[in-house]
Formats: C-alpha cells, structure tokens, sequence
C-alpha cells in the first residue's frame, strides 16, 4: 500500500515554499506515495495542483477577513485526515504550529517545514514541538529557532533544491526589451519576490540613482507582488514607486507584478538584486543561479549557506544601498568575472542543492515519522 502523505498550505499563492514543496512532489512521483493537498480551493495554487495527479482536498482557514479559531481548524483537519492519510505535512512555520496542535487529536504523525526567521512565543514553540518533525530549510533557521526552545532532536535541516533542467542558461531573445520598449542596450537589474519589508525593495529603489549614474542605460524591474493588505504593506510598497519618482528614474523603474514566465525572464535580465533583510533559504537565488544569472545579494540568513562572497555571487550588508550599487556596478564593469562568477554559482547549486536530494531526504523523514510511530 502507498504511503499517504497529506499537504498542508494556509495560502492560495505560489510563492517560494509552494514552489519548493511541489518540486519535491513531482520528483516522488515514481514512489510508491499518494500525495493529497488540503489547500484553499481556488488561487494560483490550485491551478498548479490541477495540473498534477493528486488529490486537493478545499481547505480555507481564511472567512473574509477572519480567519477561523484553532480549534475549528483542528475539528476541520481531523474531518479531513482521518482515515485519508497516513502522515500530515504543514508546509509553513504557521501550519506547522496547527498541525503540532492537531496531532494528538488527528492520530496520525505530523511534521512541518519551518521556512521563516521570526521571533516565536513560548505558545508558538510548544504548539511546533508537537510534531513528530520539524524540517529546517537552513542551519541559520535551525540554529535561530533551537536557541529559542524548539527541540534539537526534532529539527533537521533539509535545503530546498532545484531543477537544473528547469531553470538553465540561454541565449538572450530579447523579448523582455521588446516588451517594455526598451533599446537592446539597455542593462536590465531585477529583484523578484513577495513585496514587503522583509525582502527589502526599499533598498532596491535607493540604490537605483548610484547606479543610474554609473550605468547611464540601466533599468530596474520589480517582479513580484505584495500579499498583505496592511496600511504600512500598502504604503511600502507606494513608497518603492515614490523613490524613483523622486530620484528622476520613473520612466526607468518597471513593476512587472506577479509573473509566471520568471525561468524565461531570468535568461533575459542582466544582474539580479536580492535586498532582503532576512532570508531563511530565498528559492529565487538557487533558480538564478542555475540560469546563470550574476547575483547581488545581502549577507542574511541561510544566503551564505548557498551561495559564497566572491566566489559564486558578491554578497553585502543589508541595509546598504551604496554596497548594493557598487556590487552592480563592478558586475556591469567587468564582463568576464560576472560570466566566471555565474558559471561558477551555477556548477554549485547543481552539485550541491539538486532537488533529487531534497526530495529523497524529505520522503526518507517522512518514512521515518510514520514508522516511529
């Protein structure tokens, strides 16, 4: 009989750990696993799932603007799991705390992928310890987390992988500059991901005038889209536009929005910026490396775990527009030590981070949870 694994995701998006979780999926599926999402029923999520042979069991915990009591979303998770599966997965720090709660109730071994950097409460540590496992995505977020209670014995650190095949370098087409009408010389600087404060866009817009001034035909990109609907999100986010604005760089300053083309569009951009003033394990790094694309990024959190300062992309301090421009700029200066650069984060990642690992130790964990039951 197959192992039955069952998914859980709080969101509809699709955002990195989505991404990473259903990598994972489809590299398993020549296991003898029955995966079953319990997911909202509708989103960008959803679409991806139809598109898969598993089962998508509807799942909101979201009512409007109220999200439901612990303990109707226990009740509800115990109606759905209950004789349908043999091991429940939270895909989130903030699943894994419902599914920690939910386990003695629900029967069955829980386990929970712990993809943030945040400060957790003495409730929210015991609710975590509660599950049979607990994936860490970097040592950084096993070292941050462990030294504040969560058990040591229950923490293993599995890094996310990639798809070398999916995400590889190409020649140039130019169809982004075609696009946005931009001339074939125009030197193309991207960040891609959530917009919020945690990823940094604020730093991205401020480095953007030392760079126009190195970089007479630099243009910045914006990919990606915010999710939360607080006031300060909202004006964060106005505030990115209102930097360049202010700079004299609006007609050079494009927001892409949410894109669903972003292995091509990697092909296409010339240096990729990640500003982020925490970053467990930030997925769009391992993806530009496997495209080959030169990377700017700061020196947080599990980033220096993949990636290597001089070696496979230039690494600064967050919180620095100056070092993110002058890191720009040396890449745009120097063809040949960007090419070497890439090429060599490209060879790691490949190495180092394949995600026919990842999804052989996360089935092997599993395997293990169900076991030790």
């Amino acid at each position: 009989m197959p192992l039955r694994i069952a998914i859980l995701c709080e969101y509809p998006t699709l955002n990195g750990g989505e991404r990473s979780i259903l990598a994972c999926v489809d590299q398993l599926a020549g296991e003898d696993v029955d995966f079953m999402f319990v997911a909202p029923e509708h989103g960008p999520l959803a679409d991806a799932l139809q598109r898969r042979p598993v089962r998508h069991v509807p799942f909101d915990l979201h009512a409007g603007a109220v999200r439901v009591s612990r303990d109707e979303a226990v009740d509800r998770l115990a109606i759905v799991c209950t004789g349908a599966c043999d091991l429940l997965h939270a895909n989130s720090l903030a699943m894994g705390r419902l599914t920690g709660a939910a386990a003695g109730r629900i029967g069955i071994p829980c386990t929970a992928h712990l993809r943030d950097i945040l400060k957790l409460s003495p409730a929210a540590i015991h609710d975590l310890n509660g599950n049979a496992q607990l994936v860490a995505v970097s040592h950084a977020v096993r070292e941050f987390h462990t030294a504040r209670g969560l058990d040591t014995e229950r923490v293993r650190v599995i890094y996310n992988g990639i798809d070398c095949g999916a995400f590889r370098p190409g020649p140039r087409t130019g169809s982004l500059h075609r696009e946005l009408g931009l001339a074939d010389s125009a030197f193309l600087v991207a960040t891609i991901g959530q917009i919020c404060l945690r990823k940094g866009q604020d730093v991205f817009a401020e480095s953007a005038l030392p760079i126009a001034a190195a970089i007479p035909d630099a243009h910045f990109l914006l990919i990606g889209t915010r999710h939360s609907t607080k006031p300060e999100s909202i004006d964060f986010e106005s505030g990115i536009a209102a930097r360049f604005h202010a700079a004299g760089l609006a007609d050079r300053f494009h927001p892409l929005g949410e894109r669903s083309d972003v292995p091509g569009l990697l092909g296409e951009i010339d240096v990729l910026v990640h500003t982020a003033r925490q970053e467990p394990f930030g997925r769009v790094l391992l993806e530009a490396a496997a495209a080959g694309v030169p990377i700017v990024a700061t020196d947080v959190g599990g980033t220096p775990e993949m990636l290597t300062d001089g070696r496979h992309a230039l690494l600064v301090r967050p919180d620095d527009p100056q070092s993110i421009a002058d890191a720009v700029v040396r890449l745009a200066s120097d063809c040949e030590p960007a090419a070497q650069l890439s090429r060599a984060a490209r060879e790691h990642v490949a190495s180092t981070f394949p995600v026919e690992r990842s999804a052989r130790e996360l089935l092997k964990l599993w395997r293990s949870a169900v076991a030790s039951r």
